[in-house]
């Protein structure tokens, strides 16, 4: 059985030792964001997301650097301020502690990685 929020996250791993076409794990939903775990662990983790166009993931800072890569569609990504274009197979390191937000002018897919670990030095 599937964990989901009321936000559409889906907080199942995918299945382990099986062969998976990316851009396929999660479809498109209309004026939704969606989003599925990929691997979840305390030392980090992989998810994907789907969003609409018009839609937006609110404006939030995290403690750790996150690596986001545009696997379908066009993302709009503002990192301190700035806003960049991420076009399919370009990716984006957003820093720790930097203030972001993304922004659905066309519906894009994008797979974000965030690693907890290396942060004690």
């Amino acid at each position: 059985m599937k964990k989901t929020s009321k936000d559409n996250f889906d907080l199942t791993e995918i299945e382990k030792e099986k062969s998976h076409f990316v851009v396929k794990i999660i479809e498109y939903a209309p004026k939704t964001v969606l989003s599925k775990t990929i691997i979840k662990k305390a030392t980090g983790n992989v998810t994907m997301m789907s969003l609409d166009t018009g839609e937006q993931l609110a404006e939030k800072i995290s403690p750790f650097d996150t690596f986001v890569q545009v696997i379908d569609g066009t993302a709009e990504v503002t990192i301190n301020k700035q806003t960049h274009l991420l076009t399919l197979g370009t990716g984006i390191v957003i820093p720790a502690h930097a203030s972001h937000h993304f922004n659905a002018k066309e519906q894009f897919k994008m797979i974000s990685t965030v690693i907890k670990s290396g942060y004690e030095e």
